[in-house]
């Protein structure tokens, strides 16, 4: 038990740091981006894409074992995949309605941002690729979401020095958010000890 909880948060580990999702990858840099904007958002959304990536990455595990190892079946997975993230959408929404009435009306307008992104999906392809077992698809799952956390966060303390006077106005807002995440992507990247190919 001890070996596979390990393994499954050295996976994380990795996912968070050395394959962040925003940072190494791209994925929901948009999301990010927005929800960064607000102290209370960062851990709403990192709460659903969390919640989501692992729920999704643990239903996927049994999908890809019966489906990638048939002929062309890697060719169906997108679809499996969308699937996977709407039911599961579906169903947390039904359990939010029905036992926290007040908390679904506080978030039901942005739940689809934090389950419906490139961060949720991004990490199920991930799996597909990288996943050998049940627990490494778990590490990564609830790695990529505390990646996007890590992301949203660093993103929400550079949101207040990046909105100031002494940045040109065409480059406030989202754009200077892009350079940035691009420069702390490189950051990621040199500590990780990534070596460009000439």
């Amino acid at each position: 038990m001890s070996e596979i909880f390990g393994k499954i948060v050295s996976l994380a580990m990795i996912s968070v740091f050395m394959q962040n999702a925003i940072f190494d990858r791209a994925f929901g840099a948009n999301v990010a981006i927005y929800a960064s904007r607000k102290d209370n958002h960062v851990i709403g959304f990192t709460f659903g894409i969390t919640a989501m990536t692992t729920l999704s990455s643990i239903v996927s595990y049994f999908f890809d074992k019966l489906l990638l190892p048939q002929p062309n079946g890697y060719l169906f997975m997108p679809l499996i995949y969308v699937g996977i993230i709407g039911v599961l959408y579906v169903i947390g929404l039904f359990i939010l309605w029905k036992f926290f009435h007040k908390l679904f009306r506080k978030i039901k307008q942005y739940a689809s941002l934090a389950v419906f992104n490139c961060t949720v999906i991004g990490a199920l392809f991930l799996n597909s690729n990288y996943g050998s077992d049940l627990a490494s698809y778990i590490g990564y799952g609830f790695g990529t979401g505390i990646g996007f956390f890590l992301a949203c966060f660093m993103l929400n303390i550079a949101h207040e020095r990046l909105d100031s006077e002494k940045i040109p106005r065409i480059f406030r807002g989202y754009p200077i958010m892009l350079i940035y995440i691009g420069i702390v992507s490189l950051a990621f990247n040199v500590l990780v000890g990534y070596t460009a190919e000439f």
